[in-house]
């Protein structure tokens, strides 16, 4: 209509064709690209030039536009020019000092204090959603903010651990709404904004650069609630009254350009856009940006991850501190972060996925959904399959479960959910707007982290599970002192790299790099014998298979990404990290020395203690379920709850399982059976309490769980939340108690190990 307007097809008492002009150019991108370029022929390509010059997602209609200005358009010309002179930045104003005024949360802020699950479906709203901020942490803070803001006046946030816990954009477009400012065209959303802590968690870091804010490392000890402050960002020095009072970091060095233009993905794609412009004119590299800083040198061999980001990027190997943009081959999307992506692709201006395989799962809404989230069920999964993702179905189970069984050995991939970590290659989960930047263009930019290495040796105790082993990382860190709970953590921001388990298939090994999320790690690898890679992949090439055969879309990339696993297969080969590799930090596990299981306590994922520290602890409710479990657990459960001297199950226990086939397994082995006939309450598979944005444990409960993490009313207001095996969660639904030592390894020998 509007483009009918500007040709004079129509017209309107309202809007003439400059107007539209104006209104096409208000928008980031998209579909108005073609009616602009169209518009350079006509009466109004000045108005059509000038909108473009401020254009940054053009994508492929920029070979257009220089087509255009080598037939000789002299409105295209101009559009090119701007382009390689980068108006779109230049012409903003630069910021040298922020001033307001400070509120301070003390301790560790997680990203469900900003916000929280039980408030999920409101999470594109962001005005609504952001009404929820700190609800049970401290309800104080959002009508302090109100009152100051409605005073005109800029507030500056301050912690001092910021941002544990999920990837979720929505605890960052809350902060935001607070605290950063109104983006011309766009309603109901804010940028920029000034985030002062101790320690922010890498995922949220990421997640504030994306949208123009400035997540600033310093000393926080001495700023209070009220202070009046001023930011300069030239030196990084805090200063009250006059007085400085810290410092802080102003890092990387393109964070000032990012939160000049709006964010680190505005700053992106407008730099490919001036490139690509200074080519086609013939012009030498611009020089208005913060120069991109050269590689560190290389002090020795790669580590695993270094030559899987390496590779990514057509190196052998990438060292620490290095700016790159490594190729993303596969992209997962969540359903209560999927209509943020959604939105995000649009501000794109997506039309066609950029990465391989982008796939959207329902995992986190299928099992009790609001009217909303039925809406969104049909929506988003169309919008995935329009653009050539794969849509999974409404109870198919948890989004890590499925991509998992998508996975290219070696590759690269990302996904809206923290605990996207891939056990075949690596994964760098982050926010809606990252995701959204990787699945359009199929590359993401990376400031690649530092390395921890932890090793295995010695041989696993019977009785000791996997999932004590995920517990005795934080419990070594803890006993040398390179974990401090809420002040200082090796893993933080680093990957955590895994080897020396040579006994584990790939379902195994992801317990290990999931739980590197709990971890604040920034990814995850774990060396894994060839062989039991080959068997994973040939089991997923028929998974896929029966995904075509069932009509789920999108065949096209289906069909794709069984092709690229049997080209893998025809010849296998992993990449192994150098023997002279560097890592920031070792950490040595002896299995031997692991002597009874490790329990999580409430209500902190890094809180370890040994069994006997918690034995005779009564629980209330126990639940098994989340991405940490697979089909095995589930047969773990069975046994024990099977157990001729068990009657019923005493607390309320919750069985789900991670996906529909892991479901219908167990319906085949009878062993759903004996679950529902003990007293189990099944649930359809998903990721039910793990979240608990719809079910949830009732008031104050004590709870065993496999979930992976327990932070303050995640399950369930005031839930005092353990977690640990699935082994130990069966004694817990047999017991009505966490069990002692002994009791654990009767049961353990009666149940377990003699099957």
């Amino acid at each position: 209509w509007l483009d009918m307007i500007v040709r004079g097809g129509c017209s309107s008492p309202l809007v003439d064709g400059e107007q539209a002009i104006a209104l096409l150019g208000g928008m980031v991108g998209g579909y108005c690209v073609d009616y602009l370029v169209a518009a350079l022929h006509n009466d109004h390509a000045v108005a059509a030039a000038a909108a473009l010059s401020r254009m940054i997602m053009v994508f492929g209609h920029r070979q257009a536009v220089e087509r255009l200005a080598a037939q000789g358009n002299p409105q295209a010309r101009v559009v090119l020019e701007a382009w390689a002179e980068a108006r779109w930045f230049v012409d903003q104003p630069t910021t040298e000092r922020i001033s307001g005024v400070v509120y301070k949360i003390s301790g560790e802020t997680n990203t469900d204090d900003l916000s929280p699950a039980t408030h999920a479906s409101t999470r594109p709203d962001i005005p609504l959603h952001a009404l929820a901020m700190y609800e049970s942490r401290d309800p104080a803070c959002v009508p302090w903010l109100q009152a100051r803001r409605a005073a005109g006046e800029r507030v500056i946030m301050v912690g001092d651990v910021f941002g544990t816990g999920s990837s979720r954009k929505s605890a960052t477009n809350s902060l935001l709404w607070w605290i950063g400012d109104d983006i011309p065209n766009i309603p109901n959303k804010r940028q920029g904004g000034v985030l002062l802590a101790r320690s922010i968690a890498p995922i949220f870091a990421n997640t504030m650069r994306d949208a123009g804010g400035l997540p600033l490392e310093a000393n926080v000890d001495d700023l209070h609630t009220g202070d009046h402050i001023t930011i300069d960002l030239e030196t990084g020095q805090v200063r009250r009254q006059d007085q400085a009072v810290t410092t802080a970091r102003i890092s990387p060095a393109a964070v000032r350009d990012e939160h000049r233009v709006g964010g680190r993905i505005n700053l992106l794609i407008g730099r490919a856009l001036t490139d690509a412009a200074r080519t086609a004119l013939g012009q030498e590299p611009a020089t208005v940006f913060a120069p991109t800083p050269a590689p560190p040198p290389v002090a020795g061999g790669f580590t695993l991850a270094q030559k899987l980001v390496g590779r990514a990027c057509g190196l052998p190997g990438v060292v620490p501190g290095t700016v790159c943009q490594p190729r993303i081959t596969t992209v997962a999307s969540q359903d209560t972060t999927g209509p943020m992506t959604a939105d995000e692709m649009r501000s794109l201006a997506c039309l066609d996925f950029g990465a391989d395989l982008v796939m959207q799962s329902f995992c986190h809404t299928a099992a009790y959904p609001k009217p909303v989230d039925v809406a969104m069920h049909g929506w988003l999964a169309d919008f995935i399959a329009e653009r050539g993702g794969l849509a999974l179905r409404p109870g198919d189970g948890v989004i890590h479960s499925w991509v998992n069984r998508m996975l290219l050995p070696d590759t690269v991939g990302t996904g809206g959910d923290s605990h996207t970590r891939f056990p075949l290659g690596i994964s760098f989960p982050a926010g809606s707007g990252l995701v959204a930047f990787a699945a359009t263009l199929g590359t993401m930019p990376l400031d690649m982290p530092e390395s921890v290495l932890v090793r295995f040796v010695g041989q696993r105790r019977e009785g000791i599970t996997l999932r004590d082993l995920v517990n005795a990382i934080p419990a070594a860190a803890l006993a040398e002192g390179s974990l401090v709970l809420g002040k200082s953590n090796v893993f933080a921001g680093r990957i955590l790299e895994m080897e020396g388990l040579d006994d584990l298939d790939v379902d195994q090994a992801f317990e290990l790099t999931d739980a590197s999320a709990e971890r604040s790690a920034a990814a995850a690898t774990i060396a894994l014998p060839q062989a039991a890679v080959e068997d994973h992949v040939r089991s997923c090439i028929a998974l896929l298979n029966g995904m075509l055969s069932d009509g789920y879309r999108s065949r096209e990339t289906i069909e794709r990404r069984v092709q690229a696993m049997s080209d893998w297969l025809a010849a296998p080969q992993l990449l192994r990290r150098d023997e002279d590799a560097v890592f920031a930090h070792s950490l040595t596990i002896d299995l031997d020395a692991i002597t009874e299981p490790l329990v999580c306590c409430p209500n902190d994922p890094d809180k370890i203690a040994p069994l006997s520290q918690v034995a005779g602890t009564p629980v209330d409710e126990v639940f098994v379920g989340s991405c940490m479990v697979n089909l095995d657990h589930f047969r773990t459960l069975a046994r024990v709850i099977a157990d001729p001297d068990v009657a019923y199950v005493r607390p309320v226990t919750w069985v789900c399982p991670p996906t529909r086939m892991d479901r219908e397994q167990l319906r085949s082995e009878g062993l759903y059976g004996v679950l529902g006939a003990k007293g189990c309450r099944l649930e359809i598979p998903g990721c039910s309490l793990c979240m608990g944005n719809q079910a949830r444990v009732r008031q104050g409960a004590t709870v065993f769980s496999t979930s992976t993490r327990n932070f303050n009313n995640r399950m369930g207001t005031g839930a005092q939340v353990y977690l640990g095996s699935t082994a130990l969660a069966a004694m817990v639904a047999v017991l009505g108690h966490i069990p002692s030592l002994e009791e654990y390894r009767h049961w353990y020998g009666r149940c377990i190990a003699s099957c």
